[in-house]
């Protein structure tokens, strides 16, 4: 067989050339088409976005209160749990007698707990308390009749400082919780800065000192603080007790069980005028519903009943304007989910939310979202709407409505 030619060799040689090239060529695009795949299938995918609806807030309907505040001194209101309705007069704190016993009050019940309708231990008379006594007795001011030896228990204590707002029960409790007056005051005012007094200032334990000084909105503060103790809470209330050397003595809160109020302390005295900070009970719409109030600086010939007098109208006023309000229907829009993929979903409040308040008040809202899974399911949780109103701290768990699928092969490929 004859040999081939050197054309037919060189031939020959391109065409296996040319198959191998179109070998490599072949492997090198497969070998790039899968490089690209695993690339596009492997990145990380996206999170579907949650846009929010602009649901920051919201303000309840209808005319916002006018209250009737005393012409004179300074006043202010709140609604237990929800808000301020507003003040009277001067920001600037003033003279508080017979209010800072509450404080005392305060301090001795964290100090030394005592149950409801429990006597509590006994407390002798100390030399500084029958000073007090005698030197209160002498200027004409509120005591509770004392003598060396005897004791009182702590309620017996408490009553006397808070049914009769005897100064000298409150120096006889001072220097049984903490050692001496001195040391008590600092701890009053200690408690007044944790409880966000920032206006406040104490300089003896019941108030008689010109230079405790409050204002209407931290006694306020102070107020519902008392009220969360139970004991505190039932002595207040009670109309007439009976001490040992003073016998069967009365509330000088002589609105106390009038109009849904129970408590909290009257004080007075010439150069200041009468005080009383108060707090008022009602059912609205199925809730109990607490209002807390103080009067300042009442000066007239009466003070004390001055200072009674004008609560009265403040907390009918505030009762009259209280209710319940839908501030969230069912179905309300949210916001919506998108997946960067195309579909997408739109999220309503799932139920009703309703709020005690009042017309004019601002009802605000938060909407929390985590991270999203790529694909939801029908009712996932996806987050929260919270509805932020005082202590009204309503949550209303978010979930999505219907399904929301994943992205597809040919989106996850073709993505840029």
């Amino acid at each position: 067989m004859p040999g081939l030619s050197a054309d037919e060799l060189r031939s020959i040689a391109r065409e296996r050339a040319a198959r191998v090239g179109r070998y490599v060529f072949g492997a090198v695009v497969v070998t790039l088409v899968g490089a690209f795949v695993s690339v596009q299938w492997l990145r990380p995918i996206p999170a579907p976005v949650f846009r929010s609806a602009p649901l920051a807030s919201v303000r309840l309907p209808g005319t916002p209160p006018s209250m009737p505040w005393p012409t004179m001194g300074t006043a202010a209101l709140s609604v237990e749990g929800v808000g301020s309705l507003g003040h009277s007069g001067d920001t600037h704190a003033s003279p508080v007698p017979g209010l800072a016993q509450v404080m005392t009050a305060y301090v001795v019940l964290q100090d030394h707990p005592l149950a409801p309708g429990a006597d509590g231990p006994a407390i002798p008379v100390t030399a500084a308390t029958l000073a007090t006594y005698q030197s209160d007795v002498a200027t004409q001011q509120a005591t509770v009749p004392v003598a060396a030896g005897e004791s009182l228990t702590e309620l017996e204590s408490l009553e006397g400082l808070l049914v009769v707002g005897g100064d000298d029960v409150a120096t006889l409790l001072a220097e049984w919780d903490d050692g001496s007056t001195g040391a008590f005051v600092a701890k009053m005012n200690v408690t007044a800065r944790g409880l966000g007094m920032d206006s406040t200032t104490f300089d003896d334990p019941s108030g008689l000192d010109p230079g405790s000084v409050s204002t209407p909105a931290d006694m306020i503060r102070l107020g519902e603080a008392a009220l969360a103790i139970p004991a505190f809470r039932q002595i207040v209330a009670t109309a007439q007790v009976t001490l040992p050397l003073a016998g069967l003595v009365y509330n000088t809160d002589y609105d106390l069980g009038q109009d849904g109020i129970v408590g909290i302390k009257t004080g007075s005295n010439a150069a200041t005028g009468g005080c009383f900070l108060f707090a008022a009970q009602r059912t609205v719409d199925g809730r109990n519903v607490t209002v807390v109030g103080a009067v300042l600086g009442q000066q007239t010939v009466s003070p004390t009943a001055a200072a009674v007098d004008d609560a009265e109208p403040l907390v009918s006023a505030a009762f009259a304007t209280i209710s319940t309000f839908r501030a969230v229907r069912s179905g309300h829009f949210i916001g919506q989910i998108v997946a960067p993929w195309g579909p997408s979903t739109v999220v309503t409040a799932p139920k009703s939310v309703t709020v005690v308040g009042w017309p004019g008040l601002t009802v605000r809202f938060h909407v929390h979202v985590g991270a999203l899974p790529s694909a939801i399911s029908s009712g996932a949780r996806i987050g929260v709407l919270k509805v932020d109103l005082g202590d009204q701290d309503i949550d209303l768990i978010l979930r999505a409505p219907s399904r929301l699928p994943g992205p597809s092969t040919i989106w996850r490929l073709t993505r840029l």
